[in-house]
């Protein structure tokens, strides 16, 4: 599986990296914004994408049409340090796959990326 992670924070996309990695997902692209992501997406063509919600630039929610748009088959699961429960309309509309608290960790990241929605 190709995968791209946005985070605007580079330590959380190094660990993510690491941990995708060591669970045998190809990491071909990262992006440390919305409008990154798009860009880059657009060119690499993921299997999947590690959306943060809360970015400068774009958030990964005004991405996400756009990102839905460009890449009807991707995985995309928006992931947020906030209160999921706030912006499970909002994350459905946008088409992701799912929307999962940070506090689950990279382990059920994974296992979305890998089996589909949550």
């Amino acid at each position: 599986m190709r995968v791209m992670v946005v985070d605007d924070l580079e330590d959380m996309r190094l660990m993510l990296r690491l941990r995708l990695t060591m669970s045998g997902i190809d990491v071909v692209a990262e992006a440390a914004d919305g409008r990154q992501a798009i860009e880059v997406a657009r060119d690499v063509r993921p299997d999947g994408i590690l959306l943060d919600v809360m970015m400068p630039v774009m958030s990964g929610l005004d991405a996400l049409p756009t990102l839905r748009q460009s890449l009807p088959e991707a995985r995309i699961v928006l992931y947020t340090a906030g209160d999921v429960s706030a912006l499970h309309e909002a994350a459905e509309e946008g088409g992701a796959t799912a929307l999962l608290s940070k506090s689950v960790g990279p382990d059920a990241l994974i296992a979305v990326l890998r089996n589909g929605g949550a």
